[in-house]
């Protein structure tokens, strides 16, 4: 099973500290960031790499856990959330933002297991193998359906409940997550640039590095298009394929 991503959320270091040296124990388990605010926790989910889980604070000097899970905006996927807090008095709080679990701190290693094995069960055995590559898209349009050859797809974007795509000088709708459509199209030619953008590499025309470990696009068509920071992993790893 691929390790389940998670990030720690906490104002205080000590917090922090005590959740990796707990998740050092899990081996199926990787930290792939931390947070010391609310602030930098709805960034992080926002704008950032996906996570599987994440480890919430409930009291911080600027937002709550509570707060940072009402501000966030979007279709998701969003992922488990654990709550963890030194008072049992937002149990309630917590469980209606379909929190997966609460801890009390100081956190006590057999309770903590047994969080873990509950995320575990949640997240599922391991992904089947995956399907081939889509070639065509389904699109329905005034009560009838007809398909979209993903070659001619320039990009994809995120726009609430459906996915626009940016193809053949129109754009059409697509029911379905970008998450979703990740998963189902050629990573080889395919990749997300934003947590609402998909582009196809084969309409990029130039790419420059703007601000932040941001990139400004430009597809064949004239289009810009602007990556973020917390999807510049993908670009790089687009790039060193053309490196000799």
């Amino acid at each position: 099973m691929t390790a389940i991503r998670t990030l720690l959320v906490d104002d205080e270091p000590l917090a922090r500290r005590r959740l990796r040296q707990l998740l050092a124990d899990a081996p199926d388990f990787t930290v792939s960031g931390e947070c010391r605010n609310g602030a930098e926790a709805v960034a992080a989910l926002q704008n950032g790499p996906q996570v599987d889980l994440v480890f919430l604070d409930v009291q911080m000097p600027d937002l709550s856990g509570v707060q940072v899970l009402r501000q966030l905006t979007g279709d998701g996927p969003w992922p488990l959330v654990v709550f963890v807090t030194a008072y049992d008095t937002y149990t309630l709080q917590a469980f209606e933002t379909h929190a997966v679990d609460y801890l009390l701190k100081p956190l006590e290693e057999e309770r903590f297991a047994q969080c873990l094995a509950h995320v575990r069960r949640l997240l599922g055995p391991p992904l089947p193998v995956a399907q081939p590559p889509l070639e065509r898209l389904l699109v329905k349009q005034t009560g009838h359906y007809y398909f979209v050859a993903t070659e001619q797809v320039r990009y994809l974007e995120a726009k609430g409940n459906y996915v626009a795509v940016h193809a053949g000088g129109q754009t059409h709708q697509v029911r379905a997550t970008l998450g979703h459509l990740e998963s189902r199209l050629d990573p080889q030619t395919f990749v997300r640039v934003h947590r609402s953008l998909i582009i196809n590499t084969h309409y990029l025309q130039d790419l420059r590095p703007w601000t932040r470990g941001e990139y400004v696009l430009t597809m064949r068509d004239g289009t810009y298009l602007t990556s973020s920071r917390g999807y510049g992993e993908n670009i790089q790893r687009f790039l060193k394929g053309f490196t000799l």
